[in-house]
């Protein structure tokens, strides 16, 4: 060669190549681009130069990717695939790939050499060879698919890892936040199930701070030694792949390699299954949160109280919760499918009421879910609230006409010694005073039992716990209501050796009056009337026994609630009343220990009445308070409209008071939870 002649540059050698020539940078931007590039490809240099290769099919990136990575190694690799060019034509080429290194013997990008495949022969083993590749991809990931449990799914990707790569072993390793634990494996001892590891120090790490999809290691690049996969004897490579779920990392795909060797081919395989198990991992993901928010709808349908239906847009039942079987009677499997065994409301929103065969009250509420055209149907038993709202409603009349009848007497009574004072007589002067008196007292006496039974209400009840001869006290009410009608003979019958008994006299006595009174009313046509007393185990139990009207079946608990009256409800506007007498004399035997309850005989009514036996301690101190109560404490004895005064003797009076109060619950105790960590790397 002449020296005057200028030397060969590499610019002048690309330029003058047959073969198109392209140099790919570490972050994949194409910086050579020779003329015979240009005129196999179609794209001008100042087109692609800077930006990544155009003439890589979409469906074969992954085959490009793999190839790259596997001549990290500094072995060159060459292929016979398929390119496009910028006219949209796809050509037959055979690639040959080499790496750069610098200096140091990092690698700072590829150089890749393009020649036309003419040998028609290649290109169709070429062609056959992939077409089999897919057809094995596509079994496998039908087979991923197969199941919808995320464990499942991730189990069988493990497994489809050695069976699409060749791979010695595998397993997928899950990205929780900054640690990575291996969820699934094959090939591999079970004891690595579940071990976790910092994501800063492990391969899957450094694969997503490359930016990559795929990372390569070997003996030759780093040492395998320290890592967990080093489980598996002879293991000399280890490829890795991002599997993203959503667009996010989820996890990565590990391929193990201790026999057989890797190519690029079992690099794009396992690129490409990657991502065909993202998407397996999404949708199962996705079906079970559908199922867990299932759950938790049917959990919370099925703790609910209310009946809840689920209409489909015909109005038949899809859905139908516990209480809805227990409130109708319909099992689950009578009425789905069919119209629910109740009206329905007319307007959105709008509650109706229904009374079923067996006699209970539902309230029924509809709303439209949109989204999926359905309908929600909530009831619930509203029997308790229909019956007191009816005992309220007979309570407001029944009270309206017990205050009205006392306050019209003293209204005329009084307006008559208004105007005709002058002209009465002293006689009838007193005569209106003291029926004026006898209305007032008949009216504080009504006043304090609406204020009883209201204090009732709020548990603010106050009674003495000191010890009294019950015997002396029941013999006193006894005599009291004797005298009051000429249809009965009350009897008393009380062992002689009674106990002291501890609770409250006052509160005891009215009781009695109560007890007795009813006992008097509910008996119109008169009988015997039994009262015995007799210790039993630690209390006394006092028996009142009548021979009237009974008690209507079922209602033995019933009357002690508020506003139930006694005796058969057709019968209630004749006898009378609040309905709150059984309801305080309940409060008033359970606030001093012992109970009252009602039992249905073959004729009449069987009052049980249960106090306290007084035990050694049972002393108390005396209270001046106890000794001084009030004229309106006292009126509360009447609080059965019976005899009053019954039982007001002084020595009543003289007991010691000792108020009891009710407590709310404890909290319920706190519990705490525990976490583990490792500290290994995968």
């Amino acid at each position: 060669m002449s020296s005057e002649r200028a030397p060969l540059s590499a610019e002048t050698v690309l330029a003058a190549s047959a073969d198109a020539v392209v140099g790919i940078d570490g972050e994949l931007r194409v910086t050579v681009w020779n003329p015979a590039a240009e005129r196999m490809f179609g794209w001008s240099a100042e087109e692609v130069v800077g930006g990544e290769a155009p003439f890589v099919p979409a469906e074969l990136r992954s085959e490009h990717g793999a190839v790259l990575e596997q001549v990290r190694s500094g072995t060159s690799l060459s292929i016979v695939t398929r390119r496009v060019r910028r006219d949209g034509a796809v050509i037959d080429v055979r690639v040959s790939t080499n790496c750069v290194l610098d200096a140091g013997g990092e690698l700072v990008g590829w150089v890749l050499t393009f020649q036309p495949c003419e040998n028609e022969a290649q290109v169709q083993a070429a062609a056959v060879e992939r077409a089999r590749l897919v057809r094995r991809l596509t079994e496998v990931v039908v087979d991923i698919n197969a199941d919808l449990s995320l464990k499942s799914v991730l189990d069988r990707i493990s497994r489809s890892i050695t069976e699409l790569t060749g791979a010695d072993a595998g397993g997928f390793v899950l990205l929780n936040e900054d640690r990575v634990e291996l969820v699934s494996l094959t090939d591999l001892s079970d004891r690595l199930q579940g071990f976790s590891a910092p994501l800063e120090t492990s391969l899957f790490g450094e694969l997503l701070r490359s930016g990559k999809s795929v990372l390569l290691a070997n003996e030759d690049t780093r040492g395998l030694q320290d890592l967990v996969w080093a489980d598996l004897p002879g293991l000399h490579t280890i490829a890795l792949c991002v599997s993203n779920v959503h667009g996010r990392p989820y996890g990565a795909l590990y391929a193990l390699y201790s026999q057989r060797k890797v190519g690029h081919v079992e690099l794009e395989l396992l690129e490409l299954l990657a991502a065909h198990a993202g998407v397996a991992i999404g949708n199962a993901m996705a079906y079970e949160e559908l199922n867990l928010q299932r759950v938790h709808e049917q959990v919370v349908a099925d703790s609910s109280a209310d009946g809840i239906a689920v209409l489909d847009f015909g109005g038949r039942v899809r859905k139908w919760n516990r209480s809805a079987v227990e409130l109708t009677g319909y099992p689950a499997e009578k009425v789905e499918g069919r119209h629910p065994p109740f009206p329905l409301p007319t307007a959105h929103g709008e509650p109706i009421k229904h009374q079923l065969k067996d006699g209970r009250w539902l309230e029924i509420l509809m709303a439209r879910i949109p989204r999926t055209h359905e309908w929600v149907v909530d009831f619930r038993d509203i029997t308790a609230q229909r019956a007191m709202e009816e005992e309220q409603e007979f309570f407001l009349a029944t009270s309206g006409h017990e205050l009205r009848t006392p306050i019209t007497v003293i209204h005329g009574l009084a307006t008559t010694l208004v105007r005709k004072w002058s002209r009465l007589s002293p006689g009838s002067q007193r005569e209106a005073v003291g029926t004026i008196a006898d209305r007032s007292a008949n009216l504080v006496t009504l006043v304090e039992r609406l204020r009883l039974g209201s204090d009732v209400s709020r548990g603010e009840l106050d009674v003495d716990r000191v010890p009294f001869d019950l015997r002396e006290l029941l013999g006193r009410a006894v005599r009291a209501f004797r005298p009051l009608s000429d249809r009965h003979d009350v009897v008393l019958v009380a062992d002689e050796d009674l106990p002291m008994t501890v609770g409250d006299p006052l509160a005891t006595g009215m009781i009695m009056d109560q007890l007795l009174d009813n006992a008097l009313k509910f008996s119109p046509e008169g009988g015997t009337i039994h009262v015995c007393a007799r210790a039993e185990g630690g209390e006394v139990v006092v028996v009142v026994e009548d021979e009237g009207l009974g008690l209507v079946p079922g209602d033995e608990e019933r009357v002690f609630y508020r506003f139930v009256r006694s005796g058969p409800r057709s019968d209630r506007s004749r006898f009378g009343g609040l309905g709150l007498g059984l309801y305080i004399v309940r409060q008033l035997a359970r606030e001093q220990g012992g109970d009252v309850t009602a039992h249905r005989r073959q004729r009449g009514t069987r009052m049980r009445f249960t106090v306290p036996v007084r035990r050694d301690g049972d002393e108390g101190t005396e209270d001046a308070g106890s000794r001084d109560r009030s004229d309106a404490a006292v009126v509360r004895m009447g609080v059965g409209g019976g005899a009053p005064g019954a039982n007001h003797s002084p020595e009543h009076h003289q007991s010691q008071e000792t108020t009891k109060t009710s407590k709310s619950p404890e909290a319920l105790p706190r519990q705490r939870s525990t976490s583990k960590d490792a500290s290994r790397r995968p």
